[in-house]
């Protein structure tokens, strides 16, 4: 009995001599890395240690991990971040996308797909934002940040969000300020009116709150004529905020291509000169090639691709970021551009810059992708399809250092015990 002790002893000692001398918690082996902010488009490793990005390098001792990632063969990113979902997920009926059934809880629809970082697009407002944080920020394994509606109520739907006496940039700004953590911008949509009245709020609101970003969700009702994106561009946004909803085609929205002569709009390029930022939001009824495919045909690609994600676009054209992702890939977008669309370029959109890269120190967030090579369709909302010999697929997502997801079991011992 006293050499069996003295044996387990032996062997504790040894495992946790082995251990010590392991200097990382997790290394991605072999992979293809693309990584905007460094320059990065080649194979190299990625180390993980105590949360952060510990190196980034070729040939990293395996023996120095005590998880490694067979990658080879696959693309390692940042971790993917979805600047326009709504996740105020919520039981309260008739609330549309605040605390709603019309939201989704993060968690279940983020690792799955290579997303580390959600943007709920304007779920909450001031008067409901305390809520949103409670409930959902705080109790979310995804890092959920929100763009705070300009409507004091949030994101209700019908008669709350034409509410212009709601709209206070002052009592808006404030919340920004007490939660600048987790509050990034300021959300406009829905309004049916002609008026610039939400608009200017916003942007007011985002300078009252040091200067951050508005993103704009533009239209009205079919009543009317649209109001222009041109002003709206040149008169009304700053450089810096945010035009979602690039490729929509519909009535009551001033569209980026011409519907009669399908060619892009002039201002269009000066506009992007003018920095202003332009984002995907794919949502249910937001892309139309119509619009995508002329403008991407004349060089028009999106500053940042995003999904639109609830409820009613989960299961449409829209589906996930890989499905949109792969839809800018058959539209002829190179694949490090699509990368740098969904990592690099919304963090600098959202002025969080230290997300949605791989330098040394860095939340360790990270994607890996398969790209499959096959035969693929691309519809969007109208039926229209696009054959693609290319789709993205997560094998692996990595949040603050820690494993959360991976397809096909490519990590070496899969769980650490």
């Amino acid at each position: 009995m006293k050499n069996f002790c003295l044996l387990l002893l032996l062997i504790s000692n040894l495992t946790a001599t082995k251990l010590a001398a392991q200097t990382y918690n997790i290394l991605i082996k072999g992979g293809h890395v693309i990584d905007a902010k460094n320059n990065i488009d080649e194979v190299m490793d990625v180390a993980i240690n105590d949360g952060k990005i510990a190196k980034v390098a070729k040939n990293i001792d395996a023996k120095q991990a005590v998880q490694v990632v067979d990658a080879k063969g696959l693309y390692v990113t940042p971790g993917i971040i979805d600047i326009h979902a709504h996740v105020f997920a919520g039981t309260l009926p008739d609330h549309y996308l605040a605390n709603s059934f019309s939201a989704l809880p993060p968690d279940g629809f983020t690792f799955r797909v290579g997303v580390t970082t959600v943007v709920d697009c304007g779920g909450a407002g001031w008067k409901s934002f305390p809520t949103f944080k409670k409930n959902i920020i705080d109790r979310s394994q995804t890092r959920v940040l929100s763009f705070l509606n300009i409507v004091g109520e949030g994101m209700r739907g019908g008669a709350y969000e034409q509410d212009t006496s709601d709209m206070s940039a002052k009592l808006s700004a404030n919340v920004a300020k007490r939660f600048k953590d987790d509050i990034v911008g300021f959300k406009v949509a829905h309004y049916e009116d002609a008026s610039w009245i939400p608009v200017d709020r916003a942007v007011e609101a985002g300078e009252l709150a040091a200067g951050i970003p508005i993103i704009v969700d533009f239209g009205g009702d079919d009543s009317h004529t649209p109001l222009s994106i041109e002003k709206l561009f040149f008169e009304h946004l700053r450089p810096g905020d945010i035009y979602t909803h690039l490729y929509t085609e519909l009535d009551r929205r001033d569209p980026i291509v011409d519907t009669k002569t399908r060619q892009l709009r002039p201002f269009m390029k000066k506009a992007r000169e003018r920095e202003i930022i332009f984002d995907v939001g794919y949502g249910g009824a937001s892309f139309d090639y119509g619009q995508a495919i002329p403008a991407t045909e004349a060089g028009f690609y999106p500053t940042t691709i995003s999904t639109d994600l609830h409820t009613g676009s989960m299961n449409g054209a829209m589906k996930d970021m890989p499905n949109i992702m792969s839809t800018f890939l058959t539209l002829g977008m190179p694949l490090p551009e699509v990368i740098k669309a969904s990592t690099w370029a919304p963090a600098k959109a959202i002025k969080r810059e230290e997300l949605g890269n791989l330098s040394e120190g860095s939340p360790a967030d990270v994607a890996v992708f398969n790209l499959r090579q096959g035969n693929f369709g691309f519809w969007d909302r109208r039926g229209k399809k696009l054959e693609g010999k290319q789709r993205l697929e997560c094998e692996m997502t990595i949040r603050a250092g820690r494993i959360v997801y991976d397809l096909n079991g490519i990590a070496t011992p899969i769980v650490v015990r």
